[in-house]
């Protein structure tokens, strides 16, 4: 893998959307291991300065990229296991990952900002990084899987935020999405939450999660239906088990069947198919 390049999102963070006086003075810091947490997980809090982080692929002409949004109940960041073991993934199959760390605890505006804020400007630096701009998907697990669905059904990204440059000119809606194990899109009656609103501009999605994982499965049904209803293309896996929160480990479940699934998905309908333009 190559050396990895961070980009702050905004050009000053005091005047970005959701900006707070006490942004200046936090300091973010990653939750001790001792804590009886999973010793494999990363967990990063406190974030004030979103930024994404920017794997390249090897490679010799313009090709896929993919934002990755971690997890974490939008109160942590698991930057480690949904976050840059994912980015080595992507590298292994030449695809450019862009890790997105977007502000948190309890930040879901200003979240939704910098999710926005960072499609557009892959777009702008395309060419810098060798990607295809009609080729920029997004991945999140969990709380930011929900952020990814939010990025991919934002019809008024205004609403969220106020133009600040030029790269808010260019469109913020990635051309696919990967939703694993998603959390917070379910209502009563496999209805979605109302701030998820699909058209006929939402990528066409992968989506997985296992049946044991209560609450959360009902949100990938939930999304699908929503795909389904909107005649939008989407793929759904519901494993018998594997819980929460794995990313790509391999834990004997057979959850841990999904990479391979989403990139036979990826090869076939993204790379393979028809192009999506919204």
């Amino acid at each position: 893998m190559r050396t990895p390049i961070e980009i702050p999102l905004w050009n000053d963070i005091s005047k970005a959307p959701y900006y707070r006086p006490e942004d200046g003075t936090t300091q973010e810091y990653f939750i001790p291991r001792e804590d009886g947490g999973n010793l494999a997980i990363d967990r990063l809090t406190n974030v004030v300065n979103p930024t994404i982080t920017i794997y390249k692929a090897s490679t010799y002409k313009p090709g896929p990229a993919v934002l990755i949004c971690p997890g974490g109940g939008y109160s942590i960041l698991a930057t480690s296991h949904e976050g840059e073991d994912i980015a080595a993934w992507f590298n292994a199959n030449s695809i450019t990952a862009i890790v997105l760390k977007y502000r948190c605890p309890d930040r879901r505006d200003a979240a939704l900002a910098d999710a926005i804020r960072a499609m557009r400007l892959i777009r702008s630096r395309a060419a810098e990084f060798c990607i295809d701009p009609e080729k920029i998907g997004v991945l999140g697990f969990s709380a930011g899987a929900n952020l990814a669905g939010r990025v991919s059904n934002m019809p008024t990204p205004d609403e969220i935020y106020a133009p600040q440059d030029a790269i808010d000119s260019l469109d913020h809606y990635p051309n696919y999405s990967f939703i694993i194990y998603p959390a917070y899109f379910y209502e009563e009656g496999y209805n979605l939450n109302p701030e998820i609103k699909i058209t006929e501009r939402t990528p066409p999605a992968f989506i997985m999660q296992a049946e044991d994982d209560k609450p959360y499965v009902d949100s990938s049904i939930a999304y699908f239906v929503g795909m389904k209803n909107a005649s939008r293309p989407a793929e759904l896996h519901i494993f018998p088990r594997g819980g929460h929160g794995y990313g790509i480990f391999r834990n004997g479940n057979p959850t841990q069947e999904w990479p391979d699934l989403a990139m036979n998905w990826f090869k076939r309908e993204i790379m393979q198919g028809k192009p999506f333009i919204g």
